[in-house]
C-alpha cells in the first residue's frame, strides 16, 4: 500500500505548449483519487507521468515516500489499466494475467494460485482457456483488471477503463469497481471524462481544466459547494442552470430578482452571504434543474416560461424552457408528482411558471467566475 505525491508538477511538450500547469495533490494510502474533466485537460497526461509514461516536465513525483521521476515504469510498483485493453491477442486469458509473473520468474504454483484467484474474484474462471478475441468488452476489460491485479502492486492506476463499453455495461463494471477496491483495499487513481463514473466511484474527485486543477473535493463537496462556473457546469447532469441577476440586500436579507421575479435567499446561502460582507451586485445564479419546481400559479416569486423541449426520462421529465429574454433553462420534474393531464399539457409552446428555494442558489461572479461563499 502507498501513497502518492505531487508537486509542482508539470508537462510541457516541445517547450511551447504547456499541458499540464504546477499539479499540486497529496493522496492518502488506500484512497480512491478520480482525475476528471473534458478532452485535452491534462488528467491522462498527468497519470502517465505518475506511471513514467510521461517525462516529467518539472516538479517531483513521490510513491509511498520515494521520488520516482527517474525511476522506469517497472520499477515504481504500479499497475495500469488502459482503455483499450492492450492484451496479447495470441495468449490464453491465463497466460495474459500470468505474464507479468513469469517475467519476474516466480514458480508456476505460485502463478496458477495468483491467476485462478483473480480469475474467480473477476468472474472470468469460465474464460481462462479463451483468446481476447472470443471475449466481449467487459470481459475484455475483466482481464485487462486480472492482469494488473496479480502484481500486488503499490498503487493502481486505471486510464479510462469503462470507455469502450456500451451504457448498461459500463453501469454493471463500475459497481464491480467499487466491489474490488473494497477487496484489493489498495490506493487507486482512476482517470475518465465521465462526471458520474467520478462521483460515485472516487473517495476524492480531481476536476481538471486545460491543465489546472480546478478544485479538488470529496463527491458531495464539489456538487454542493462548486468552487467556480465550470465545475458548477461541469458536475451534475443535466448541468447547472446560469441565470444573469442582481443580488439586492434589504432590511437585513438577500433577494435574487431573476426575469423579473423576487426570490428570497434562505439557510446556510444567505448566513454565507452575510459572512463575506457582499452587498448589491450583479451576478450570475446558478441552480440545478432538480432543484426548480413548478409553481401552481403566477406570483412574486415565479418565472414566467414558456417550454421548448419536453424529454421523456422514465422516472422524471427533463423540461427545456425558455424565458421572456430567450434563457434557456432546464428543470426536472419527478413524473410522479404529475397528474396524466399535466403530462399531456407539456407540449411545444406550454406557458410554466417556475421558482426555488433560497436555499438552493449558488452565486457566482460575472467577471472571474468564482462562487462569492466558496470560491477563495
Amino acid at each position: 500500500m502507498a501513497s502518492v505525491k505531487l508537486t509542482d508538477v508539470k508537462k510541457v511538450y516541445d517547450n511551447k505548449v504547456t499541458a499540464v500547469h504546477d499539479f499540486n495533490l497529496d493522496i492518502k494510502d488506500k484512497e480512491f483519487v478520480v482525475f476528471v474533466g473534458p478532452s485535452g485537460c491534462g488528467k491522462s497526461t498527468t497519470m502517465r507521468m505518475i506511471a513514467g509514461l510521461e517525462d516529467i516536465s518539472g516538479g517531483t513525483v513521490e510513491i509511498d515516500g520515494v521520488v520516482v521521476n527517474d525511476l522506469q515504469p517497472k520499477d515504481r510498483d504500479i499497475a495500469m489499466v488502459f482503455q483499450n485493453y492492450a492484451l496479447y491477442p495470441h495468449m490464453t486469458v491465463y497466460d495474459n494475467i500470468a505474464f507479468s509473473l513469469r517475467l519476474k520468474k516466480m514458480p508456476e504454483d505460485q502463478v496458477y494460485e495468483k491467476v485462478t484467484s483473480a480469475a474467480e474474484v473477476l468472474g472470468i474462471t469460465d474464460f481462462l482457456t479463451r483468446k481476447p478475441r472470443a471475449l466481449s468488452g467487459g470481459q475484455r476489460q475483466r482481464v485487462a483488471i486480472g492482469r494488473a491485479m496479480v502484481r500486488d502492486a503499490k498503487v493502481f492506476l486505471m486510464d479510462e477503463p469503462l470507455s469502450n463499453l456500451d451504457a448498461k455495461l459500463r453501469n454493471q463494471m463500475r459497481a464491480e469497481i467499487i466491489l474490488l477496491r473494497q477487496k484489493l483495499n489498495t490506493t487507486f487513481i482512476y482517470v475518465t471524462h465521465d462526471q458520474t463514473e467520478a462521483m460515485t466511484l472516487g473517495d476524492r474527485i480531481v476536476i481538471m481544466h486545460d491543465g489546472y486543477i480546478e478544485q479538488v473535493g470529496t463527491p458531495m463537496e464539489v456538487f454542493e459547494m462548486p468552487h467556480n462556473v465550470f465545475v458548477a457546469e461541469f458536475i451534475g447532469a443535466p448541468k447547472m442552470n446560469l441565470m444573469q441577476t442582481e443580488l439586492v440586500q434589504e432590511g437585513g436579507k438577500y433577494f435574487v430578482t431573476p426575469f423579473g421575479a423576487k426570490i428570497e435567499v434562505t439557510g446556510d446561502k444567505a448566513e454565507g452571504l452575510k459572512q463575506k460582507g457582499i452587498g448589491n451586485r450583479k451576478i450570475l445564479l446558478g441552480v440545478r434543474p432538480e432543484h426548480i419546481v413548478l409553481a401552481d400559479q403566477p406570483g412574486l416569486d415565479a418565472i414566467p416560461c414558456k417550454l421548448e423541449v419536453n424529454e421523456m426520462m422514465g422516472s422524471e421529465l427533463h423540461l427545456h424552457v425558455y424565458t421572456a429574454d430567450e434563457t434557456r433553462l432546464i428543470v426536472r420534474v419527478p413524473t410522479i408528482n404529475l397528474t396524466s393531464e399535466q403530462r399531456k399539457a407539456m407540449v411545444y409552446g406550454a406557458q410554466l411558471y417556475i421558482t426555488f428555494e433560497g436555499k438552493v442558489m449558488h452565486f457566482f461572479d460575472k467577471d472571474s467566475s468564482l462562487n462569492l461563499i466558496y470560491g477563495d
